[in-house]
């Protein structure tokens, strides 16, 4: 391991190890220990109790993060002529179909969000390939396939995610800016939790939230109580 600055030092010495701590002191001493020249991440990773292999055990949802995500998102809006103007006024970044289909074919994937119709569901399965592995896929249980495509923009646009529990039973997902006012970050990330709480498959047994630990873009990651979630 490299020489540790003396920021670095700094947060180490503001996060105490071992300790959990509540959802409002991590939120606030995120904000404490990041010491990046940009506007960092403020990223949550939970470890749920769920084995993701086992298909009634899939943990994946929306949620509609309260002060949004602090991040400009791209979103390509793939339908027929008759849905373009909804989803330009909507604030679409790219609308189109065909000309943007051969784009992606040929690897541009410069966008974080698609957003299509289940009509044309057909001409999209094709580019499963290259849109799958980067978590670019259109599905209806996210939201991104509709036939409301503007209202589905500006969800999106306000802070509206999409996310689903990896291989290893772990769900990441950004919840705001470092710039943004720990109650901020707190609201946020207790909107997620709660979302996560309420996914709880059936067949889950044991413990389901197993830990949860906040963190910006190359901060130390703040174990946080499970339990002070509730808190208010």
């Amino acid at each position: 391991m490299g020489k540790l600055t003396k920021k670095q030092k700094l947060a180490l010495e503001k996060v105490e190890e071992g300790k959990a701590y509540s959802l409002k002191e991590a939120a606030e001493l995120v904000k404490e220990i990041t010491s990046t020249k940009f506007d960092a991440s403020v990223d949550i990773d939970v470890r749920l109790g769920v084995d993701p292999r086992k298909a009634n055990q899939m943990v994946r949802g929306v949620v509609s993060l309260p002060h949004g995500t602090g991040k400009e998102t791209r979103v390509l809006v793939l339908c027929t002529p008759d849905a373009e103007a909804d989803a330009k006024a909507a604030g679409a970044d790219y609308v189109g179909l065909d000309e943007y289909i051969e784009k992606i074919k040929g690897g541009w994937t410069d966008v974080d969000v698609i957003i299509t119709m289940p009509s044309i569901m057909g001409k999209i399965g094709a580019l499963g390939r290259v849109l799958g592995p980067r978590g670019l896929m259109p599905n209806p249980k996210s939201g991104t396939v509709t036939n409301e495509v503007g209202k589905a923009v500006k969800e999106v646009k306000q802070g509206k995610i999409d996310f689903k529990v990896d291989k290893f039973g772990i769900v990441h997902t950004s919840v705001g800016k470092v710039s943004f006012t720990a109650d901020k970050i707190y609201d946020n990330a207790k909107e997620f939790i709660n979302t996560l709480i309420k996914l709880k498959p059936s067949s889950a047994k044991g413990t389901y939230v197993k830990s949860i630990y906040l963190s910006s873009t190359m901060s130390l990651g703040i174990k946080i109580d499970p339990k002070s979630v509730d808190e208010n």
